[in-house]
């Protein structure tokens, strides 16, 4: 019997997250799964990002039924093992039968056949018994316990909870191992309407009076979202938008996939905004899924812009280590190390100092992340602007009382989104992903 679509194709992805760095949720919007149906699809996605999020609590149950280390077992058997004790522990409607032997069948279609036994054996000794797995992060002692029972890096939850408080590393790990809520941005007034009447269920907004959250409907097959009229994306990353305000002359330094760049373009309809990419591949999407006629997309490295115009408004939000999207990025907690944090902050440093290069007088500059680290945050806002006096940093909760009063920030305590100047979303107690934002201006 041939294994079912749905798990060939994630056992595929694992594979190729694990052999070649690649992005699962990229994998899954990618043209390779397309054909499969929106059933299939679904189920690829709960066992990809499933396991994905809990990797290292499977592992501590597989190396328990097996008689060989789990890290010495070859890639293909020991994802087939993931998905099997997945299935056990967490999907009530699949049976036990069905995953030992759907786990059984992919090795033999790897071409791993004589490990089919081993699997057989390693699984049916694993109870398939489902965890109360929140209830294990809830009841977590310290760190070292949340960690193992959240399954994310020990180091990770360890600095967390020196930075943040363990109350508050607890409600992160527990937002990461959760599906994080849908939400968009509407281009054109029009579309929800259009949506409403294609099924596709709306809420407003948690944090923000223009954000939407989709309750129910494929918001990725809509005919809006193809056309590029609303933008899947998480309501701190609008926020972040926000803040970059108005201009004439508009710098998106390292905007793909483009959400805050179509975002910035549709306040600023008569602006010139130029949307940089250090990739030529990237700025070919970038060019694709950005709409607005007045962005210019240009394939650059933002650390050596290749044109002398100063702009009025920047937004910088640079690549980071994305420790504060893990819900949506899981596989980042398994590859990220600590001393990676220091290399990132001296890319950031480098495309903070060039962007603010390109700052006009008067004219302000967003630095943002998608990281929780320090390192990332204002250690790179810190060393970029030391010993110039031409900078300066603008108080976020006098810009954030500046959205509230406009009726667009909806969250109403704001204390809460701002450590000393700067803007700071903390998954899990913000109902967004973890980001970083600092406001400059130039003197």
């Amino acid at each position: 019997m041939a294994v079912s679509l749905a798990r060939s194709a994630a056992f595929e992805i694992l594979l190729r997250v694990e052999r070649q760095d690649s992005y699962a949720a990229e994998l899954l919007h990618s043209d390779s799964f397309s054909k499969l149906s929106a059933r299939d699809h679904g189920l690829a996605t709960e066992l990809v990002m499933g396991v994905l999020r809990w990797r290292s609590w499977l592992d501590e149950r597989l190396a328990a039924a097996s008689s060989q280390k789990v890290g010495r077992l070859d890639l293909e058997v020991l994802t087939a093992l993931r998905l099997g004790v997945y299935q056990m522990q967490f999907l009530t409607r699949v049976p036990a039968r069905a995953a030992i032997f759907e786990s059984v069948e992919l090795v033999k279609a790897a071409r791993k056949r004589s490990a089919a036994p081993f699997v057989n054996a390693v699984l049916r000794k694993t109870p398939a018994t489902l965890h109360d797995v929140l209830a294990q992060i809830d009841n977590s002692p310290d760190a070292d316990a949340l960690a193992q029972n959240s399954s994310h890096p020990a180091w990770l939850v360890t600095r967390w909870s020196k930075q943040f408080g363990f109350d508050a590393a607890r409600q992160i790990c527990r937002h990461d191992q959760a599906l994080p809520e849908t939400t968009i941005h509407l281009h054109d007034g029009h579309a929800e309407p259009e949506l409403a009447a294609a099924g596709i269920h709306l809420a407003p907004g948690r944090l923000l009076s223009s954000a939407r959250r989709v309750l129910a409907g494929d918001i990725a097959g809509a005919k809006a979202y193809r056309d590029g009229r609303i933008t899947i994306q998480d309501e701190g990353s609008q926020l972040v938008a926000l803040l970059a305000g108005t201009g004439e002359q508009i710098l998106d330094c390292c905007a793909a996939p483009g959400g805050k760049t179509s975002l910035l373009a549709g306040r600023n309809p008569n602006a010139k905004v130029f949307a940089t990419e250090l990739h030529a591949q990237r700025a070919r999407l970038l060019q694709r899924l950005v709409h607005p006629p007045n962005v210019h997309v240009i394939a650059a490295d933002a650390r050596n812009f290749p044109f002398s115009t100063s702009f009025d408004c920047i937004l910088a939000d640079v690549p980071c280590s994305g420790t504060g999207t893990l819900a949506r990025n899981p596989e980042i907690k398994w590859r990220l190390r600590s001393e990676d944090l220091l290399d990132l902050e001296g890319r950031q440093v480098a495309i903070l100092k060039s962007a603010l290069g390109r700052l006009a007088r008067k004219g302000r500059l967003v630095y943002s992340t998608c990281s929780l680290e320090r390192e990332e945050n204002e250690v790179v806002v810190e060393t970029a602007l030391s010993g110039s006096a031409d900078f300066k940093i603008v108080d976020c909760n006098e810009e954030l009382d500046r959205l509230q009063r406009a009726d667009e920030l909806s969250w109403k305590d704001t204390a809460s989104l701002v450590e000393g100047a700067y803007l700071r979303t903390i998954p899990g107690v913000h109902p967004c992903d973890g980001f970083f934002a600092a406001v400059i201006e130039r003197k």
